[in-house]
């Protein structure tokens, strides 16, 4: 069986999954990385916020960073959980690390406009307010009063199907139509849309259920009006889970990559391993209206596609509860924000990281907190090896452009190296691994450099693979440029 050729062009190709690879020797192996947890960036204290805030959605638009999210209370009562609100929220910053709340004034809550509300949803069903998610469109031809869009459900999702809203600021907002432009789904947590640039299309991501089970299915718009059928996602080799929000959106360095995090819902039995999680007064309390709202648990995964609908999703988690402290470890914490930021590092001169967003602390008292997390730029996984070191083989792949460039690290011993080689895996003439010169240090764009130098332009378009040779070393990503 001939094996495909990747044509790569110019583009960056992350290390996302197996589609460029041909085989992974020694101890090299695809390894997932976890970002670090970093300060609360928002804590939701004030009188129309509460412990039911999420459904976080971030996204830059210029020089100013902005935070959407949903309001709420839960009160536990003999009638169950009741929530108060459904309101939609705006936070603000300069650098996606220190945030504040605008005091817009556009609506009354509490018998005060001094506040950062920007959506009520309308009608009593509140349309629009349930998972309201919304994005900055970018094509050029776009109305101006329709260059941000967003889609959420009403107050009673599977009654009410998926909303479409549009601004021309992203702080006033009003219903597209007055019916949803989504029916065939459950739509009770944040369903989404953006632009999808690489295939000319609008693309949702909404939540259902298939056999009692959480599931997440997409569904595309030429107009953002008239959506097809939604389809399930498939993936292929990860275990069935219970999917409650999706966070799903092409990746800004590889916009042909589609990169996801959703929260993973795990619905457990009353053990001794869940009395001894943390607030063990507060989840009985919960359990007496319902044995999941105090045995199940939630945490954040990682998934990618280059389709939009055949996902590499890791069983793994990508963000775990972390320490047993009061406000974790329930259901409801670790939920993922959609989007993500790339911000300044803490140690200058350091390149810039890319920052997520998770909610904590739900249910419990009077505020929910908002935690920033960082990762490596392209870190979500590598391709790592040990001191005694490992190889990747690549595809047969043709590329346009002049050098080759890594996203790596390595320690003080490990380093890499790269063999150029022709289809049938002979080393090309002054590009074996012996004429290559060791990289090491930690770069986001690395150039590789062999004996005669670093120029490949003679090669471009030709079909070539790479050997890549690891010792306690990583690869993010890598691109001809």
């Amino acid at each position: 069986m001939t094996t495909p050729l990747c044509d790569i062009g110019n583009r960056l190709e992350l290390l996302v999954d197996t589609w460029l690879v041909e085989a992974l020797r020694g101890g090299a192996a695809l390894r997932l990385h976890s970002p670090t947890r970093r300060e609360a960036a928002l804590v939701t204290d004030r009188p129309w916020e509460g412990n039911m805030c999420g459904y976080v959605t971030v996204l830059r638009d210029g020089d100013r960073c902005r935070m959407y999210y949903r309001t709420g209370q839960f009160n536990l009562s003999g009638d169950g959980p009741q929530p108060t609100g459904d309101l939609i929220a705006l936070a603000e910053s300069s650098d996606g690390i220190h945030w504040e709340r605008p005091e817009l004034g556009l609506y009354e809550v509490g018998g005060s406009r001094a506040n950062n509300i920007v959506w009520v949803g309308e009608g009593e069903e509140m349309k629009g307010t349930h998972g309201f998610a919304p994005f900055i469109d970018p094509r050029l031809d776009i109305p101006p009063q329709a260059r941000y869009k967003a889609v959420g459900a009403g107050l009673h999702s599977d009654k009410t199907g998926l909303f479409a809203m549009i601004s021309p600021d992203g702080a006033h907002w009003s219903l597209l139509q007055e019916g949803p432009v989504l029916t065939d789904g459950a739509f009770d947590s944040q369903n989404l849309a953006f632009w999808d640039g690489e295939r000319g299309e609008y693309r949702a991501y909404v939540r259902d259920f298939r056999h009692g089970c959480r599931g997440i299915r997409t569904a595309t718009s030429p107009d953002f009006v008239h959506w097809t059928t939604p389809l399930w996602l498939d993936y292929p080799g990860a275990p069935e889970e219970q999917l409650y929000t999706n966070q799903i959106a092409p990746y800004y360095r590889a916009p042909h990559l589609f990169v996801g995090f959703p929260t993973r819902y795990v619905e457990r039995s009353w053990s001794p391993a869940i009395e001894a999680l943390p607030e063990a007064e507060h989840r009985h309390l919960r359990a007496s209206l319902h044995p999941r709202y105090g045995a199940a648990l939630t945490d954040g995964l990682f998934m990618s596609s280059r389709d939009g609908r055949t996902f590499t999703r890791w069983p793994e988690a990508f963000i775990r509860p972390g320490p047993q402290l009061e406000g974790n470890w329930a259901y409801g914490d670790n939920y993922q924000c959609w989007g993500m930021l790339e911000t300044a590092a803490d140690l200058p001169g350091a390149p810039p990281e890319l920052s997520f967003y998770a909610t904590e602390h739900y249910w419990r008292g009077s505020y929910t907190i908002i935690r920033r997390y960082s990762l490596r730029v392209d870190g979500f996984v590598s391709v790592q090896a040990p001191l005694s070191g490992g190889e990747l083989v690549t595809k047969p792949l043709r590329f346009t452009g002049n050098r080759l460039l890594l996203n790596m690290a390595t320690s003080a011993a490990g380093s890499l190296r790269v063999e150029l080689q022709d289809t049938q895996g002979h080393p090309l003439e002054g590009y074996a691994l012996d004429d290559c010169y060791e990289v090491i240090g930690d770069e986001l764009a690395r150039p590789v450099q062999w004996k005669g130098g670093s120029d490949l332009g003679a090669l471009a378009g030709t079909p070539v693979r790479l050997r890549i040779a690891l010792q306690d070393a990583d690869l993010y990503a890598l691109r001809f440029a």
